[in-house]
């Protein structure tokens, strides 16, 4: 039985616990895990989580989670800058690791846990549950097939508005060690379903912003923001496929918004993970009077939506997607094809997501590799 620990109880901390505690009543065909071991950022909360998420054991200290001799697979979902420390002490114990995104602050970081990884021979996963979705899997197929012929162009974006609000205060988030802002806290979604459709980024151009220069702090003093909430970026694919990349933290009314339009020779499909149990499809083969943008609602044939809901059109929610991404981390740990992001695919979004801000601080067209 594979014991699990868990590091962060936040909000993504909360959807892995889900994950866990849902995978195989959902799916099936893989073990009972037994949720072992549940650190957070001091003891109180720890017992606390732990009660709520089904946990036998709380620590106010994460290395109790690591030293566990009864964990075998540790979810980390911490802030960013703890990933790399955690991630790697956990692989030299030995332990599996499955990651929240973005890997690291730095690139530098992000390699030295991809070494790990290797050294250590466990599997590392990413939490990119965007990829997991039934839409997204089917719009994969349809590019292999060639529905919509050679792809000639694309275009994605990423808004939500948590940040959008100029009266609310500086929080982790607006520091330098957090990352560059919307480019590595954010922008790896869109890369990620880009990397799962079409491969890598080759050569980027990109243009960051910050529209609020200064935060209140709690104390209500004025302190300079350090990240930067959008970014456009103009960008080649390796495959030579032209598009476009932009994200907004502080894009009021947008809540989950990832926008992709995929563009061809012979129609185009369109997604956005606001509406993401449908995608829009237009094909040329159509006839001339019956051409337009159909809507495909997800249903039981668009693989694995019918582990959870027998009946088309009700959706799948967020927190499904990463029973999905749980369950293929599964099947890795098992030894099996699975459907996953790991640590050397990540590094090279982390590659792309340094090599925009390198083109944004020398204003000039950079190749990512």
């Amino acid at each position: 039985m594979l014991g699990v620990g868990l590091i962060g109880t936040g909000f993504m901390g909360k959807c892995h616990a889900l994950a866990w505690n849902s995978v195989r009543a959902v799916f099936g065909d893989v073990p009972a895990v037994r949720l072992v071991h549940l650190g957070e950022a001091n003891t109180e909360l720890a017992v606390r989580r732990a009660n709520e998420f089904g946990f036998q054991k709380a620590s106010g200290d994460w290395r109790a989670v690591i030293d566990d001799s009864e964990v075998d697979v540790v979810s980390i979902t911490t802030p960013n800058q703890f990933h790399p420390e955690m991630a790697i002490a956990a692989l030299n114990a030995g332990k599996h690791v499955w990651c929240e995104k973005p890997m690291a602050p730095t690139f530098g970081d992000a390699q030295a846990m991809l070494a790990a990884a290797r050294q250590s021979g466990k599997v590392a996963a990413l939490g990119y549950n965007y990829t997991q979705g039934p839409a997204i899997r089917h719009i994969r197929k349809l590019l292999a097939e060639k529905i919509i012929g050679e792809v000639n162009h694309l275009r994605i974006e990423m808004d939500e508005d948590f940040m959008a609000d100029p009266d609310a205060v500086f929080f982790w988030k607006h520091e330098a060690i957090s990352g560059y802002g919307a480019l590595d806290d954010f922008a790896v979604h869109p890369l990620s379903l880009l990397f799962t459709l079409f491969g890598r980024v080759s050569r980027v151009m990109c243009d960051m912003s910050k529209p609020y220069a200064t935060r209140k702090t709690a104390a209500g003093t004025d302190r300079a923001v350090e990240t930067y909430d959008s970014a456009s970026v103009l960008m080649h694919m390796e495959n030579g496929v032209p598009g476009t990349l932009q994200v907004n933290r502080s894009a009021w009314g947008r809540k989950g918004r990832i926008a992709l339009q995929i563009f061809g020779s012979k129609g185009s499909i369109l997604f956005d993970q606001e509406r993401a149990n449908e995608f829009q499809l237009y094909v040329t083969a159509d006839r001339l009077t019956e051409q337009g943008y159909r809507t495909i609602l997800t249903a039981p044939h668009h693989e694995p939506y019918g582990q959870f809901i027998p009946a088309p059109g009700h959706g799948l929610g967020f927190n499904d997607l990463k029973i999905i991404e749980c369950h293929e981390l599964i099947k890795r740990i098992n030894g099996q094809p699975a459907h996953l992001i790991e640590f050397a695919d990540g590094l090279e979004i982390e590659r792309t997501v340094h090599a925009m801000a390198r083109s944004f601080h020398e204003q000039r067209w950079v190749d990512v590799r």
